[in-house]
Order: structure tokens, then sequence, then C-alpha cells
């Protein structure tokens, strides 16, 4: 039956139509599955922090990565330390078919200023400046944080690391399309990326080009290396920033902009982009390849949409039809918030996920 399925979506992906996937759909998967080809071994790291009450986002944000992911992924799970046993207990009874492999590590901050680091912003947040750090053998790191769902394989943001220039060295999306809307440019006191600043829910990082980089600056004409200059900032910006690291992130990237790489809106989809008004154009035309719940949207009625999509990809079972019991249940639930901004748009967040669905069985049927 599954077989029969998997050949069914395969004849009907080439009848997609174009404002489905276009030709620039059909360059990006060839580029993606070049870079597949030549790094065929190669094994996808992910981080995420996890404190607080956020043992179920987080296994739900893991979930969303195994099902879809090609090549095999290494998690890094930083959490405080009562949380270790339940991850544990969780994720060893996720069918990994050998494809994945965890790691949990302590919550860790450089010990002469510790205390500082771990109340700035969030419980835990600014962990994620560290990881260059503390991931000494890591070669290339993909950083999400807890609210993040996979809409498709991490291997497409992972093969993002083939485009980076000589001088760039990590990839975020912009904190807002709309300027109308933005914070940064509105409200920020400190220097910030770009023209609303970038968001560091989704940080893909060559951690080896992070740690041999000298760092342009505001606080001395020598430049600094990612270890030198992440104590200075804080001391210099901390009555200024209001986001904790991702204004440090903002501030770093304004004095070194040769050295990101941004990504397009869909790979850091969040509320702002649809509570006032569809302003994610690259969505629109091709679906939200990463949704991203801030603002704790996924537990809550505020957004009903992104709440949908959270709850279908947690109460899905690993091995049970990706159709019958994800898809066309989430579009039944999607269709209830049509009342909303949001709502208005639910199409854009089934897109990808049909797409990433298709190709997962005819993966399937191939092999």
């Amino acid at each position: 039956r599954c077989k029969d399925l998997s050949v069914s979506f395969w004849n009907s992906y080439w009848m997609l139509p174009s404002d489905v996937c276009g030709m620039n759909c059909f360059w990006e998967a060839a580029f993606r599955y070049d870079y597949m080809k030549t790094h065929p071994s190669e094994k996808m790291h992910l981080a995420v922090v996890a404190c607080g009450e956020r043992l179920e986002e987080t296994v739900t944000m893991l979930r969303s990565a195994i099902i879809f992911s090609i090549k095999p992924l290494q998690f890094h799970i930083f959490a405080e330390d009562q949380l270790h046993e339940s991850f544990k207990d969780i994720l060893d009874d996720f069918p990994y078919e050998g494809k994945v492999n965890y790691t949990l590590y302590p919550i860790t901050f450089p010990t002469e200023s510790a205390a500082e680091w771990k109340k700035l912003f969030k419980p835990c947040a600014s962990q994620r400046l560290f990881l260059p750090l503390i991931l000494k053998n890591v070669d290339s790191l993909l950083y999400v944080d807890t609210d993040i769902l996979f809409l498709r394989p991490v291997d497409d943001i992972w093969s993002f690391l083939g485009k980076f220039n000589s001088t760039q060295i990590a990839a975020m999306a912009p904190e807002h399309e709309e300027p109308r809307i933005g914070w940064y440019n509105r409200f920020a006191r400190h220097p910030y990326y770009g023209v609303t600043g970038i968001n560091s829910g989704v940080m893909l990082m060559n951690m080896t080009r992070i740690r041999r980089k000298y760092f342009k600056n505001d606080m001395t004409p020598v430049r600094l290396q990612w270890g030198e200059i992440l104590m200075p900032l804080l001391k210099k910006y901390k009555l200024n920033i209001t986001w904790g690291d991702q204004d440090l992130l903002n501030i770093m990237f304004f004095h070194n902009p040769e050295s990101l790489y941004v990504f397009p809106c869909q790979w850091n989809y969040r509320p702002d982009h649809c509570i006032y008004g569809s302003n994610c154009k690259e969505a629109e035309e091709e679906g939200i390849f990463i949704l991203h719940g801030n603002r704790g949207v996924y537990h809550d009625d505020k957004q009903p949409t992104f709440r949908a999509v959270y709850e279908a990809i947690k109460n899905y079972s690993f091995g049970d039809d990706l159709v019958h019991s994800l898809l066309q249940p989430l579009e039944l639930e999607l269709r209830k918030t049509m009342h909303t901004y949001c709502g208005k748009v639910y199409k854009v967040f089934i897109k990808q996920l049909t797409k990433s669905i298709r190709d997962l069985y005819a993966r399937r049927s191939k092999g």
C-alpha cells in the first residue's frame, strides 16, 4: 500500500503547477543534491539549548528533524541537569535506525562571568554564543531554538555551507521583512545588521572559520577572536540590549557584514511574517521550510495556525503514514484558523510539507 502511494506521489510531483515548483525550485534541488552527492558521508551536527519547561518543545523539534532528513544527524543537546534523564528516556526510544546519535551536555559559561551570562535575556539563551568554544572538534553546526520545526530535510539548510564564500562564517535570516513593523530599526539603541537586524533562532555556523576569525569592533582598533570579544561586548552594551545574545550577534555582524550569509525568510518563518498580513514572499511562492514559533505561540491560542503544526508533529508516531496521520489531519485543523491573518495564508504552512512527504516516499520507493 505504501509503495503504491509513494509511486502515486512521485508521479504527481512532476505535475505540480509552476507556482509550487518552478525553475527556481528545480535549480535549488539540483544544487542541493549535487552538494549531497559530493559530501555523501557527512554527518550533520544540530545543537539546541533547553532549560526550564522546554523538554517537550525540544523533543518535538528533534522529531521534526528526524522525519525527513537524509544524512546522519548528530544532536548536541545542552540542558539543565534535571532534564538529562528525561531526555535520555525519550530519545532512547526513538527509532533512529542508526541514523541519529545524541550527546547531552550541561549548561556551562565562563567561570568568572557565569551568573551574568546565564541571566542574560532568558535563562541559558546565551549558551549558543559559546558553542564554537565548547564543541572544539565540530567543524560546522546548525543551532536552532527549541521552538523550531523542520518542514523539509535538515540536509537542505545544511547544504548552504557549500554556498558560503571565502569570508562568510555563519548564516541567519532577517529579523523582519517589513521595516514598518521592524523592531531594530525603530527601537534599537545599539548597532545591528542590515536594515532590520537578524534573528538568531536558526543559525548555521562554520565553526572552524569562527574560531579562526579576527573580528572588527568598536571597542579597540585591534581585531579580536570570538572568545575574546564576547565579554567586552556585553560590558559595553549590557544596558542597551533587549534581546540578549541576539543583540550581541547583531552588533558583531554590523561591524563584520562580509562574514554573514543571509537566509530568505522561509528558513525562519515567525508569527511576524503573517500576523500583520503576509510579508514573506518566498514562503508564499514555495512554502515554509522552517517554522519558528517564538513568543510561546505553540502553547496558547493567540496563533492557532502555528499551534496546529506543532500539535500535528508532536502527536505523529514514527512509522505511521505521513499523509493520513499528519498531513490530512493538519490541513483540516489549519482550515479552522482562517479567521486569523496567519490562517488566511494557511496553505504556506503545508505547501513545503506536502513536497517533503512526496520526496520521502519517492526515496523509499527507489530504495
